[in-house]
């Protein structure tokens, strides 16, 4: 059993776990994942790993509540433990000395950008990081994002903290102090990763995004998280999760995720109503 050591609120539907499990935090590296499994009934989960301490011999994950099986794992309390933690598995980021680069989060996004900042920063590179969320309620892990770069910029859709925009709109600041972004980092939403990956494109900034939202099974059996990628096709949990941001066609991504968005819903929605009636 894998014990949940720390829990943290991050938002009303955003919970960072620190889990033990020695034997991955012994092997982890930037931009890997783990799939995890709350109980035997459970769905298995691919979640990319945030942070990890070989030391303390924890990985440290963070989930938003969208469904029924999210909504499992973000009730979890300290003490609470999953039956299955798995991993780490997917290609580790190529972490080299590159110059200035940009790692760019957008939402829960923010949470595998992390250990790639920390890594990259290590590496000798100056760190730029540009953080994204819809309003300031929802801006997660700021602190620990400040700690592993040497500059942050922070963008609200609303305008509510830093700058009100995109996470686009914050790429363009930092160029437009002059500065020569060597490679980016961006993770998010996949629509967010499409807008950074058109932005980038005419630029010929090297840009990698990490396609964990598409990940089900996260073994490459299942095939759902088949892409294409530069007119070649490619499984998200083996080939990847990163890839060269301008052959991915993101597209085809949004449109294979959508699939099971319905059924989806109706299981959430139906847990929901069993919280309530056992007052949860």
């Amino acid at each position: 059993m894998y014990s949940v050591v720390k829990r943290r609120q991050l938002s009303d539907s955003i919970v960072l776990l620190e889990v033990e499990a020695p034997a991955v935090a012994k092997k982890a590296k930037p931009g890997e994942f783990v799939i995890v499994r709350q109980n035997e009934e459970s769905e298995r989960i691919p979640l990319t790993i945030m942070d990890f301490s070989p030391e303390k011999g924890t990985i440290t994950i963070v989930i938003q509540e969208v469904g029924f099986s999210s909504a499992l794992i973000t009730r979890m309390q300290e003490g609470d433990a999953f039956i299955d933690f798995v991993g780490p598995l997917g290609q580790a980021t190529e972490i080299e000395n590159y110059g200035t680069v940009l790692c760019v989060g957008g939402g829960v996004g923010i949470a595998p950008v992390h250990p790639i900042a920390r890594g990259l920063k290590e590496a000798g590179n100056k760190v730029i990081s540009v953080l994204g969320a819809r309003c300031k309620d929802l801006l997660i892990l700021e602190e620990e994002m400040r700690a592993v770069s040497d500059e942050v910029v922070i963008t609200t859709d609303d305008g509510s903290y830093g700058m009100k925009g995109f996470v686009t709109h914050g790429i363009q600041s930092v160029l437009d102090k002059g500065v020569k972004i060597d490679a980016i980092w961006a993770i998010g939403p996949v629509i967010m990763m499409k807008s950074v990956a058109n932005f980038t494109r005419p630029l010929g900034i090297k840009t990698i995004v990490s396609m964990n939202p598409v990940m089900v099974d996260g073994t490459g059996m299942c095939g759902a998280c088949r892409l294409d990628v530069g007119g070649e096709t490619k499984f998200a949990c083996v080939d990847g999760p990163e890839f060269d941001a301008h052959k991915v066609d993101f597209d085809l991504a949004m449109k294979r995720s959508a699939f099971f968005r319905n059924e989806e819903a109706v299981a959430y929605n139906n847990f929901k109503c069993q919280c309530e009636k056992e007052g949860k």
